[in-house]
């Protein structure tokens, strides 16, 4: 969901999405996604290395997995969103989906915070 939200509200910026333990996109997260107008059914998340993570101007990690284990970042260029992972989210259909949306909607306005500052900080337009 970062990865799709990032590409559509941060263009001008390369937007990878990466794991530690890379798997298919899950099926609520296009669902939450496709409500937007944003479709990342053909996304896929990457493993990336430690040279690959050298490359990067600014990591953004988001759920305490993530955090824990990743290898280890640069502080400088290491932001991380502590935000509930929604695959971990027991319940209904119904429930899962609004905790899908719900982290959705968290991941956005991060995304917009960060903007905000590439705007103010970097002249980014």
């Amino acid at each position: 969901m970062a990865e799709g939200l990032g590409k559509k509200y941060l263009p001008g910026y390369k937007i990878s999405s990466a794991e530690t333990n890379p798997e298919i996109v899950n099926p609520f997260s296009i669902k939450v996604m496709q409500k937007i107008g944003i479709d990342i059914s053909k996304h896929q998340s990457k493993k990336i290395n430690n040279d690959q993570l050298n490359k990067f101007d600014l990591l953004i990690t988001l759920c305490g997995d993530a955090k824990d284990t990743c290898p280890i970042i640069n502080g400088d260029k290491h932001i991380h969103w502590d935000i509930d992972d929604p695959e971990k989210f027991k319940g209904s259909k119904k429930e899962v989906t609004l905790k899908f949306s719900e982290i959705r909607d968290i991941i956005f306005n991060h995304i917009k915070l960060l903007k905000d500052k590439l705007n103010k900080y970097k002249g980014f337009k």
